[in-house]
């Protein structure tokens, strides 16, 4: 499946239009991270159990976004954005969403 933020491939021609696609996932912080990130807070420094947190968030809510770009038939989604909301406290919502397409590889 090719993936890209821009309206087109380069090297390939849309010959068809699926349909807008997404995936999400809802994750929550856990005690442990929690602990981590105060102490972190207090010290100062990344906080890497959030940032793999929201590395893993993305991965599920592409692959989710992927997999129904191939339900409908898609060998790529343009257009793909990624976007997050808090949903409760200690909760966050991650949203991966574009526009599934068929291109065709051009002749140049």
């Amino acid at each position: 499946m090719i993936l890209t933020n821009i309206e087109t491939v380069p090297g390939y021609k849309v010959v068809e239009l699926c349909g807008f696609v997404s995936g999400s996932t809802v994750r929550s912080k856990n005690a442990i991270r929690d602990l981590g990130a105060g102490l972190k807070n207090f010290i100062g420094g990344e906080l890497k159990n959030y940032t793999d947190l929201l590395r893993e968030s993305r991965d599920e809510a592409t692959k989710r976004m992927i997999s129904q770009a191939e339900a409908l038939g898609a060998n790529a989604v343009i257009n793909v954005r990624l976007a997050t909301a808090s949903i409760t406290q200690g909760a966050a919502e991650v949203y991966a969403y574009g526009t599934a397409v068929k291109v065709q590889k051009t002749g140049n």
